[in-house]
């Protein structure tokens, strides 16, 4: 395994630690266990700052302007590519079996594929200069305050909302670009002026014709993601064209993992003569300011693996308002489980800072809830039953985002008494399939499902709500499911 590289200055010092927390947490989601998420993490992490500072070495000598990423989407472009790296050579059994999906598929050859034939919003953003790039990134997909961005990138914080403005328009134009530049089938071609016409306004409607033409065509869908600056999409879009597999769940972790920096008191940074201990792998770290990296990164993981408390509400109505007419936010951030088969193991995921889903650790499902029955011969002065009582409890299933061949749903779950552990299952009407899941783990039997709490959120007080996400494919429609249960109990709706 590579040393993990040492910070040449204090900017590059900031940079490391803030890069590794992205980095661990999408490697986080690529795995199927902690220490092998971190071994993953290292690996990218060394080879994503070679090629930065290569990047950055090439720019200083003005070799003139040349297509680069910003730094974080530039790591985490690096695990994916370590991850290709560990599927091709015969290390696959690591990584999460939907990862290895994907990778074996088309979706991720057009990442590494011919430059004109990859994703519209991964050639829109590096055709941007850095600083631009590196302003969209941080305030859309890592969803920092903008005068913490701005104190990052040393703007002014009283302008850079406008900066900000301009930065999506310049985006825009250059996902524009990027499209008409791809090579186009004659229908594709025939449909670019009235797509960037549509996308323009939230006021426009797309006619029949361009909405059939979307619902069918995967690279003007994803065009038209990255040209609808309005109705919240515009996250998704960067994330799915840059990342790939996991982007919806690995979007999802870092916007939990900034509330939760928000709401933390600042703290003096962890003793570097205390490093972090990976549990059961028995690694240290030996460098202090990567020990206070995996720190950080631990603290805004852990935070972000509790259950949604509502505090996603705003970002999910967001959501629920968009027009479907323009395509899903990035068919690439879809995962590619549509036409896999069905698992009998867990397709699920432990967030660890995004999210999300059978795309992260696999926990072993808890065992099902065995049904007690009454004693042939009950203690004589027990007035007790025999059976406990079922837990009372209402459940909310909400589509908080859907496209033509998928959707992503939350299941919201208030319980009358406390819990220790849960189980919480349904059954679909029309053959909907589940295959991320982030704060629980999933499987699927036929029509029904069943969502296992995680290690971090078994526990529930009386009156309160237990919450989990999942992204799942669709055929022949997609009505809300019915039969719900916690614990073998019923449910009711609401």
């Amino acid at each position: 395994m590579p040393d993990l590289p040492t910070p040449q200055d204090a900017t590059e010092a900031a940079l490391f630690s803030e890069g590794w927390d992205a980095v661990l947490s999408y490697a986080d989601l690529c795995t199927s266990g902690s220490l092998t998420a971190h071994q993953l993490a290292n690996e990218a992490f060394a080879l994503g700052m070679r090629e930065v500072r290569a990047a950055a070495s090439t720019h200083v000598r003005g070799a003139g302007r040349t297509a680069r990423l910003p730094t974080i989407p530039a790591l985490l472009t690096a695990v994916r590519d370590t991850a290709t790296a560990w599927e091709t050579g015969g290390q696959g059994h690591r990584l999460d079996p939907d990862l290895r999906l994907w990778l074996n598929s088309p979706s991720a050859a057009r990442f590494s594929g011919p430059p004109l034939q990859r994703p519209v919003a991964l050639r829109g953003l590096r055709d941007m200069q850095e600083a631009d790039a590196s302003l969209l990134w941080l305030a859309e997909v890592e969803a920092l305050p903008l005068p913490t961005v701005a104190r990052r990138l040393g703007m002014d914080p009283a302008t850079v909302t406008d900066e900000l403005d301009q930065v999506r328009t310049l985006f825009r134009d250059r996902c524009h670009r990027a499209h008409l530049d791809t090579p186009l089938d004659p229908e594709c071609r025939s449909y670019a002026r009235l797509l960037d016409a549509v996308t323009r306004s939230a006021a426009a409607d797309a006619p029949e014709d361009l909405s059939r033409h979307l619902a069918t065509c995967v690279r003007c869908a994803e065009a038209a993601a990255c040209l609808r600056l309005h109705g919240g999409g515009l996250p998704a879009a960067l994330t799915g064209g840059v990342v790939g597999w996991g982007g919806l769940a690995y979007l999802e972790r870092r916007r939990r993992a900034a509330e939760v920096r928000l709401g933390a008191p600042a703290a003096s940074p962890p003793d570097a003569g205390d490093p972090a201990d990976e549990a059961g792998g028995g690694r240290v770290l030996r460098r202090g300011l990567l020990a206070a990296a995996v720190l950080l990164s631990a603290l805004a993981l852990g935070v972000s693996l509790m259950p949604f408390d509502g505090s996603g509400d705003e970002t999910v109505a967001a959501h629920q308002n968009r027009r479907p007419v323009v395509g899903p936010d990035v068919p690439g951030a879809v995962p590619h489980t549509t036409h896999a088969p069905p698992r009998t193991a867990t397709p699920s995921v432990t967030p660890s800072a995004p999210a999300t889903s059978a795309t992260a650790k696999r926990k072993k499902p808890g065992p099902e809830p065995r049904e007690t029955s009454a004693t042939t011969h009950p203690p004589r002065h027990s007035t007790a039953p025999a059976t406990p009582e079922a837990a009372a409890c209402r459940v909310a299933y909400d589509v908080t985002d859907q496209w033509p061949d998928g959707f992503q749903a939350t299941v919201s779950v208030t319980t009358d008494r406390a819990l220790t552990g849960w189980q919480v299952a349904w059954s679909f009407r029309d053959g909907q399939r589940v295959g991320q899941m982030w704060d629980a783990t999933g499987r699927q039997d036929g029509s029904r499902v069943t969502a296992t709490a995680a290690d971090y959120n078994k526990a529930v007080a009386a009156h309160g709500t237990l919450s989990f996400g999942f992204i799942g494919s669709l055929r022949n429609g997609n009505r809300a499911p019915y039969d719900f249960t916690l614990d073998g109990a019923p449910c009711t709706a609401g």
